[in-house]
């Protein structure tokens, strides 16, 4: 019995690794850069002008692989959907599409190793899980709202606890969409973006931030509610 559960977990692990390997074994690093964008940013285009369903279809795959396997580029791709489909069908596909990927990689990380961590952390990975799911989409929404948590790692610890795969989707879905637009934006003026170091302002770093702080209100205001009952 515990063959047959352990192999479709090692086919699994294998596969990602297989990918992920693969992929900079064969210099797919190479082509999620900025200046390989702009190199071949009329290529781009035209294709898209000529066959823009697939153009779609391909970018949602490309873009849905790479967060599902935690490749870098993310901000390189979310900029060049915005200078092939402009910002609204742009920030319509990253949305959607990342949303999948990370729903992918935190589900096959709970599939694979959820288990053995818990068991591993003990009463205090138990109470931290307990803790962070009460609050599930509040806190998750703040991680992906503010824009100094990595996003892989914001897909992979979540798995860890017992918040639901609906919540887990919802808040990411919401969450992504403020700074998915930003850079999607961006990718419009992708011909005068020489460099991706300081992109964003820090008045707009400084929103993202606020708003993730409005997403922590409701567990502030329940604390503050369960505080005053029990003093009364």
């Amino acid at each position: 019995m515990s063959g047959a559960i352990g192999w479709p977990k090692l086919a699994l692990a294998a596969a990602f690794v297989t990918v992920i390997v693969a992929f900079f074994a064969l210099g797919g690093q190479e082509y999620l850069t900025l200046d390989a964008v702009k190199a071949n940013r009329d290529a781009l285009l035209a294709f898209a002008d000529a066959h823009f369903g697939a153009a779609l279809a391909i970018a949602f795959l490309v873009y849905a692989g790479a967060v599902a396997f935690s490749l870098p580029g993310g901000l390189v791709l979310s900029l060049t959907m915005g200078f092939i489909f402009g910002r609204w069908v742009g920030t319509v596909l990253v949305v959607i599409a990342a949303t999948v990927g990370a729903t992918l990689v935190f589900v096959a990380a709970r599939y694979l190793f959820a288990d053995a961590a818990r068991k591993r952390l003990g009463p205090l990975g138990t109470r931290i899980s307990a803790g962070f799911t009460a609050n599930a989409f509040s806190y998750l929404l703040f991680l992906r709202l503010v824009p100094l948590f990595p996003f892989f790692l914001v897909n992979l610890a979540p798995a860890f606890t017992k918040i639901g795969v609906r919540t887990f989707v919802l808040a990411t879905l919401v969450g992504i969409i403020p700074g998915t637009f930003v850079y999607v934006n961006l990718g419009q003026t992708l011909g005068r973006i020489d460099s991706l170091a300081g992109l964003v302002s820090p008045e707009t770093i400084g929103a993202f931030v606020l708003l993730g702080l409005l997403a922590l209100l409701p567990i502030l205001v329940r604390k503050l509610r369960t505080a005053r009952l029990g003093k009364t």
